[in-house]
């Protein structure tokens, strides 16, 4: 599985040990998840997903997903006009 982690934690200056502590896991943790060798488990996924403020989708990309534009609007819902 890819992901975004790498980046993140570098976008908010988080080493990978305070990283770790955050998601109170081992820094061989966040190494093995930022070098895709590792999927985590859902509640590991959901901590990630609030250190970084954003949607599980947005960090983990499964290998067979394809490209995903980040805010789109969906289709079935009109956009709402202020």
């Amino acid at each position: 599985m890819k992901n975004t982690l790498p980046r993140l934690r570098a976008e908010l200056g988080l080493s990978q040990a305070a990283l770790a502590v955050e998601l109170q896991v081992s820094r061989q943790t966040v190494v093995s998840l930022e070098k895709g060798r590792y999927d985590p488990s859902l509640p590991l996924a959901f901590r990630v997903a609030r250190v970084f403020n954003c949607a599980i989708e947005d960090i983990f990309i499964p290998d067979d997903a394809p490209a995903r534009p980040r805010d789109v609007s969906h289709p079935d819902i009109p956009a709402h006009n202020p």
